[in-house]
């Protein structure tokens, strides 16, 4: 009797202990695959590169136009990079204690007094710009007693790419080198529309100009530029993951290819080692790996086996390498992941916390107990933040421009619901497709609502700031490609402007609005 065809997650994974094996072997394509990128390049259209140098002025706008140290956890990330340039070193504590230079230049910014107060306006004065370019001027030590914030628990690859405009910099003032290690953020917001562009290329393959529409979106979104125009991690984790959504895409239109397997091996690397957020990602990566695995078998099961394989080693090498530094140093192994399953298994309340999680996002379910009262989650966090939240989060539109907004984005709503009944038979041949994009998307919530839960009940909503869950930008270029399709083939191009500009109007009037909060 002939043999039965393997199918089913557990013929996979007996199989993957004999395909690791063959690992050493595979690794050394890994160099092959790499000058593999010059004619993968070459390949890009000229759409593409467009919508990445949009992007990439966008965030320079950004960061031009907001005041030193007025993002998010700028100055503890500031002060990790000076700390492992400096001294070759990791931050050793989460304490706010900075060098020398960063609390001088922090206290001449008025950081403290213009953050969370809108009607402190940034260093105007031509005494503070005096003062402020003086004691800049002086010889203050670059290195301090190794804190550096809530950056302290973060992988290094972000912060040890900075240190290349840090040491560029390194004859200028402390604002010379922030702003170079800004324009290299910026960069990666480049590399972010780019991979939106190109997933939305692979997942929407019919209707060319709709990539179009997707990736200018993306490029244009005013949250977008205004994490990718500062210092903060975020705006690599933005990169990678769109590179990650546009590979899986890419391996589902043309197989998982073992070149494939190790791109998505190594963007996953990357991505464990640029933020702890990307962890959110890694099952609906794994599934799909699995997914993608079983179709490759019905033609190759070796090849198939080898390439799921190799994709996990090399993914999960450096989380592997993380845990235990970690582990090492007695600090938690996964950061704050294990902290928040900690402080689960300490209260005895998963219950309680799938609760909370539920209503971070969503409208409370009957019987449910009340963790949000008087606001709704999905309008007041969500919605209204994503128009606008800039700033040190504090900086908003006023509340009838967030009202003004439900238009558009109900009418994209309609757009989007109705191209994907035109497209229904395609949907159902794609549904597992679709399921894995569920799955990364979900996972990222999940772990943003439980992070937000560690501060539960004493605050409640803490994390809910729609930045976090940009890493699913590929997802939203796909959408706003969608609602253009929507219109229909003859008024489809014109809807597709339409949104574009939208979206550029929406990107001015913010930045206008930060210019106002900061120098009006």
């Amino acid at each position: 009797m002939s043999r039965q065809p393997a199918t089913g997650a557990r013929e996979i994974a007996r199989r993957i202990p004999s395909s690791l094996g063959q690992i050493p072997s595979a690794l050394g394509r890994i160099p092959s695959a790499l000058r593999q990128i010059p004619s993968f390049l070459k390949r890009v259209p000229r759409a593409a590169w467009i919508c990445a140098l949009i992007a990439c002025l966008n965030a320079i706008c950004w960061s031009l136009i907001t005041p030193p140290f007025q993002v998010p956890d700028e100055p503890a990330h500031f002060a990790y990079v000076q700390q492992l340039a400096e001294t070759h070193s990791l931050p050793t504590s989460g304490s706010s204690e900075y060098s020398e230079e960063e609390e001088v230049a922090v206290a001449d910014l008025h950081q403290a007094e213009v953050r969370w107060h809108p009607e402190n306006h940034a260093v105007a004065t031509e005494a503070q710009q005096r003062r402020l370019a003086h004691d800049l001027s002086r010889s203050l030590a670059r290195s301090g007693p190794g804190g550096a914030g809530v950056a302290a628990s973060q992988p290094p690859l972000y912060y040890a790419l900075q240190t290349i405009p840090y040491a560029l910099g390194s004859g200028g003032t402390l604002l010379d080198r922030l702003e170079l290690m800004r324009l290299l953020s910026a960069l990666m917001a480049g590399l972010t529309a780019l991979f939106a562009y190109l997933f939305v290329r692979e997942a929407l393959p019919g209707v060319a100009w709709a990539w179009t529409v997707g990736g200018l979106g993306v490029a244009l979104m005013p949250l977008l530029g205004f994490m990718s125009g500062a210092l903060n991690p975020d705006a690599m984790l933005y990169a990678v993951s769109a590179a990650i959504f546009y590979l899986l895409a890419r391996a589902f239109r043309h197989g998982l290819t073992p070149r494939l397997a190790i791109a998505i091996g190594l963007a996953s690397a990357v991505g464990s080692l640029t933020k702890l957020n990307f962890l959110g990602l890694l099952p609906g990566v794994i599934v799909g790996l699995i997914v993608l695995a079983r179709r490759a078998a019905r033609t190759s099961r070796a090849t198939a086996y080898r390439s799921l394989a190799l994709a996990l080693a090399v993914g999960a090498a450096p989380v592997s390498l993380y845990i235990f530094i970690n582990l090492l140093s007695n600090h938690a192994g996964l950061g704050v992941v294990s902290s928040a399953i900690h402080l689960t298994n300490s209260r005895g309340s998963l219950p309680g916390e799938i609760s909370y999680i539920w209503q971070f996002y969503l409208p409370r379910l009957p019987g449910m107990a009340n963790d949000f009262p008087g606001i709704s989650s999905t309008r007041q966090i969500w919605f209204d933040r994503s128009v606008g939240f800039y700033g040190w989060l504090d900086t908003s539109f006023p509340v009838w421009v967030n009202n003004l907004a439900l238009i558009p984005a109900t009418l994209l709503a309609i757009l989007g619901i109705r191209a994907l009944v035109t497209l229904r038979d395609t949907l159902r041949s794609r549904l597992i497709e679709l399921a894995v994009y569920a799955v990364m998307g979900v996972g990222v919530m999940l772990l943003i609502g439980a992070d937000s839960y560690l501060k539960f009940p004493g605050q409640a909503g803490t994390y809910g700031e729609p930045r976090y869950l940009l890493p699913m930008l590929p997802l939203v270029g796909a959408a706003l490609a969608l609602s253009a399709r929507g219109a229909g083939r003859r008024w489809g191009p014109a809807a597709g402007a339409l949104i574009v500009v939208l979206l550029l109007a929406h990107n001015i009037f913010s930045q206008l609005q930060v210019i106002s909060r900061f120098y009006g």
